[in-house]
């Protein structure tokens, strides 16, 4: 004879037992809503049934974000585990009930309950997915579920910091180990050392591991988020290895490249070389010894630059002349009625034809700009070019003061003077 007890298919009519030593020991100092939430979730883990968190947070009226707090504070206090896994592509998690009188009266192979301080919220964590994207993007590949439970481990159970797994990742991939096994090896190394921060870590190689650290500072001074070239790594070899620059005159360089569009290695290489070349003429071989320019220095730097820019709208000037024969024309008549305006002015007689005059020169002025656009040239094309349009490079503005372009200036004339620019040996454009 067998026995068999009626199946009831309504799960609503079916009965949980939730474990006394929840109601005594954990309930009375619990939140409410983080009660609601673990009472209702046990409810389907008890009856086999899945549920997701955004279900939970609808059906108890609760906030999603709400839910994965309860989640993070049942798991701190040791009533439940999260099992983290992928699924398509999504960092998820299923919820496993720990059993209470095992965990109170069991023989104790359970972990102690982490303190506030040691806690690490990881799931719904901003800084976790941020931390993924971006060792996906260092790695040029999506990681696999294997992968992810393996570093969620690390931030999870090592109490590892995202920052500090992504400085491993760099530091091992910049030198050619791009395998999470010896990822994880460095990143347990660092933290029995107590290395616990990217500071730490930083401070450490910079002792241990010199070249990775100098890498690192250069590419970061250049705004970089990313590993070096091979000839960029070549480049940096040089300044340090071959040239001689301790780290504080290459960052100086780097600081350089603030004034220019787009920040790169061959600036900072370019200023570098000419800093190199300075110092072997002036013969004491000092590549970290620094020029102070004086006022007077600067001075002569504008005037080097205004007489090249005339030189050069001069040299625009001729070019159109022999392009467009129509404007010398112009330029010629325009001077000429320039100088009539002028005289009339003197003679006290511009009202009879100064209307007039100025009438001819402006029609004169139109037919130039349009001569130059028709073939496609800017119509300021002869103009001069002045690096600030506030003191037309004299470093001085209209009113006086000192003009805000001095410190630019300052640093290319510290170039232009290492150059052989104070013998008027410099040329360059």
């Amino acid at each position: 004879m067998n026995f068999v007890k009626e199946n009831i298919r309504d799960f609503y009519l079916r009965d949980v037992q939730i474990e006394t030593i929840f109601i005594n020991e954990y309930l009375p100092a619990a939140p409410g809503d983080y009660v609601k939430v673990y009472i209702y979730g046990y409810m389907y883990a008890e009856l086999g049934l899945e549920m997701s968190n955004a279900r939970i947070a609808q059906q108890l009226g609760l906030s999603e974000k709400k839910v994965n707090e309860a989640w993070e504070y049942w798991e701190k206090m040791g009533t439940v585990r999260k099992l983290y896994l992928d699924r398509d592509g999504k960092i998820d998690f299923t919820v496993e009930f720990m059993n209470l009188k095992s965990l109170m009266y069991g023989k104790g192979d359970y972990a102690e309950e982490p303190s506030e301080q040691e806690s690490v919220q990881v799931f719904g964590n901003e800084g976790i997915r941020q931390m993924f994207d971006r060792m996906e993007n260092l790695l040029g590949r999506t990681m696999s579920s294997t992968e992810v439970k393996r570093v969620l481990a690390w931030v999870s159970d090592y109490k590892i910091r995202p920052d500090v797994v992504l400085y491993g990742l760099e530091y091992c991939l910049e030198k050619g180990k791009d395998n999470l096994r010896y990822v994880e090896s460095v990143l347990k190394g660092w933290n029995e050392e107590g290395l616990l921060n990217v500071e730490d870590v930083t401070r450490h190689l910079s002792e241990v591991d010199q070249r990775f650290y100098q890498y690192r500072r250069v590419l970061r001074a250049l705004g970089f988020q990313r590993n070096a070239t091979e000839e960029e790594k070549r480049m940096m070899d040089s300044w340090f290895d071959m040239y001689g620059f301790s780290m504080d005159r290459v960052l100086e360089a780097c600081a350089k490249t603030a004034g220019i569009a787009s920040p790169n290695f061959n600036y900072v290489n370019k200023v570098l070389v000419n800093w190199k070349s300075e110092a072997q003429r002036r013969g004491d071989g000092d590549v970290n010894k620094k020029i102070t320019i004086n006022q007077a220095q600067l001075r002569k730097y504008y005037s080097y630059l205004r007489e090249k820019e005339a030189r050069e709208a001069d040299e625009r000037l001729a070019e159109i002349y022999s392009k467009i024969p129509r404007i010398r024309e112009i330029d010629r008549r325009s001077t000429e009625l320039g100088a009539t305006l002028s005289k009339a002015l003197i003679l006290g007689n511009e009202g009879d034809q100064g209307p007039e005059i100025r009438e001819q020169m402006e029609r004169l002025a139109e037919e130039r700009a349009v001569q130059l656009t028709d073939h496609d040239y800017p119509m300021d094309y002869t103009d001069i070019h002045y690096l600030c349009e506030k003191c037309h490079d004299t470093g001085i503005t209209d009113l006086g003061e000192r003009c805000s372009c001095a410190i630019e200036r300052t640093e290319e004339a510290e170039i232009w003077y290492m150059q052989g620019g104070e013998n008027g040996e410099n040329r360059q454009s």
